[in-house]
Formats: structure tokens, sequence, C-alpha cells
């Protein structure tokens, strides 16, 4: 999927917290719970090394509850990695953060000595307003356009701790097409960067696979077509996206449905499970494979001494 969107205060952002990685004892990643894998930031892992982690998967309310569950059991599988489920919505959830925190570093639970937290996530994740609520003011722009927040910034919470904020970070090149798909699908990319037929097309496909019942049920169908064409035609069809002849207008219906599914109107919907993940990461496991051996033979090649 061609996206051609990484800012350079992403890439300014990326340098700043390896540096300040060293002064921090702990790390607060937010992932969106409908994509956990492809929220996950592969350079933030990278750069977070064996740092304890606390993994929140926000906009819980918009997943798939027993797709939740799975996830959190899947990443609490690495070590040092606790994770919470939340929403933006859940206050007394959110502020739990802070207790978790000083569990985490059981040396620091005195009160005394302050926790030095890093918290990261990638754009238009709820990052800003997660913050927003430990604080209890505000104190981050928020907003539902990714890359809000521009520049690094300190915070300090009212129990020994102190966030540093960073900005939303991307990564310039996705292992896998579908990474690129979901974070299109739910908006962790601008519109401007995305084509909007294509990314409905692959949001379409997943949920007549996965959650034929919430189509139905949303656009009113009694069956649905057998290819995302016909199907994003047949949800135009009923919502009047319509040109002139009673041609269905396929980036109108394809902004209609993007635009309801990030909303939550499709019901709770997850665009991707762990057993999905792994053959995902399998398949490019053998193509990097044999990328190494077909770049080996050629440098063997031209090792071979003349006749």
């Amino acid at each position: 999927m061609p996206i051609h969107w990484f800012p350079g205060h992403m890439h300014k952002a990326s340098k700043e917290v390896r540096k300040i990685l060293p002064k921090v004892d702990l790390v607060i990643e937010i992932l969106d719970a409908r994509i956990p894998h492809s929220s996950d930031n592969p350079m933030l892992a990278e750069i977070r090394a064996d740092k304890p982690c606390i993994k929140v998967l926000n906009k819980s309310d918009l997943a798939d509850p027993e797709r939740t569950r799975e996830w959190q059991t899947y990443l609490e599988r690495e070590r040092g990695v606790k994770t919470l489920a939340l929403s933006s919505e859940q206050v007394d959830k959110v502020k739990q953060l802070t207790t978790m925190c000083h569990k985490m570093l059981p040396g620091r639970d005195d009160g005394i000595k302050t926790i030095h937290a890093l918290i990261m996530g990638i754009p238009n994740v709820g990052k800003s307003t997660l913050i927003n609520i430990l604080a209890g003011k505000s104190i981050t722009k928020t907003g539902n356009e990714p890359a809000i927040t521009k520049a690094q910034q300190r915070i300090k919470l009212d129990d020994s701790i102190v966030l540093s904020d960073t900005p939303g970070m991307l990564w310039p090149k996705f292992d896998h097409e579908n990474i690129g798909y979901r974070l299109a699908t739910t908006g962790a990319i601008r519109d401007t960067a995305i084509d909007h037929d294509d990314v409905a097309f692959f949001a379409v496909g997943y949920l007549r696979k996965h959650y034929p019942d919430n189509l139905r049920k949303r656009y009113e169908l009694e069956q649905l077509p057998d290819s995302e064409l016909a199907l994003l035609e047949a949800i135009g069809a009923k919502r009047g996206c319509l040109r002139g002849g009673g041609q269905v207008e396929l980036d109108k219906v394809s902004k209609l449905l993007l635009s309801e599914l990030r909303a939550g109107l499709l019901g709770r919907v997850t665009l991707e499970t762990p057993a999905e993940v792994e053959q995902e990461l399998a398949e490019m496991a053998v193509l990097k494979q044999q990328k190494a051996d077909k770049k080996a033979a050629r440098k063997q090649k031209w090792k071979k001494p003349k006749s």
C-alpha cells in the first residue's frame, strides 16, 4: 500500500527519545485496541529495549472485547510487559496507570523517589487525552486528526511521577502491507495520504469475513454480496452515495464506511488477531530469508575467480 507520510517532526522525535531513554524508569506505550500489533511501532520496541513497559490498549470501547482479552494474554508473554485495556471515558481506570507504574517499580513505591516514565504511541491513538486525564487538567492539545502533538514535553503528576510526552511516531516502511491498511482504516494516517477506495476495500473485506452481521445490521442488507466492490456499491445505494445516472460514487461511500467504522457505528470490531499476525510474521520471515539468500548468491557469484 503506497503511503507517503512521515513528517519531519516524527524523525526528530525518535532521535530525542533515544537520548532521554537512559534517564527513564518505565515506558507507557499507548496502542489502539482495534489493532494492537499494527499500532505497536517496531521502532519503539527497539528503542525501549528491556525497560519495564505498560501497554495500554486504548479505545477498547470500540474493539471486540473477546479479541482484546486475547491480545492482552498475547502481549503479556513478553518479559516485563503488563497491559491495561481502557477508553478515555473510563476516568477511574485511566488513573490506575499511576498505580501500575508504582507496582512495576517496587523500589520506588515509598513515594519518595520520582518515577520517570516515557509515554509513547502512534498518531491519533488517544495519548494526549489520557495525559490530560492523568494530570487532571488540559495540558496537551487533543483532536481527531493524527500528529497533533509536535514537540516533546514533561508533565509532573501528583503521585511522584514525571511523564515525558513525545509526538506520535509512525515509521517509514511497513513490514507487511496489511499494517498500513489497518492504520489507515483506524485513522492513524492522515486521509490526505491514502486512497479511500483502496482502504475501504480492505476494511469491508475484513468485516465481511469476520463481522458480517455488523454489516448487515448497520446497512440493512439481507445478504452480503460476494465481492468488496459489490458490497460497497450495495452500501452506497442504501445510503444515497450516487452520482448522475444513479451510479454509486465509490469515493463517497468509501469515506462514509471508514468514518462510521472509526466512530464505532458498525459495532465493536478488532481488525487483527494474534493468529493472523503470527501468520503474517512468518510470511515476512520467509520473504526476508529469500532476499538474504539471493543477495548472498549474487555476492558469491562475483567472488568466483575468472577462468
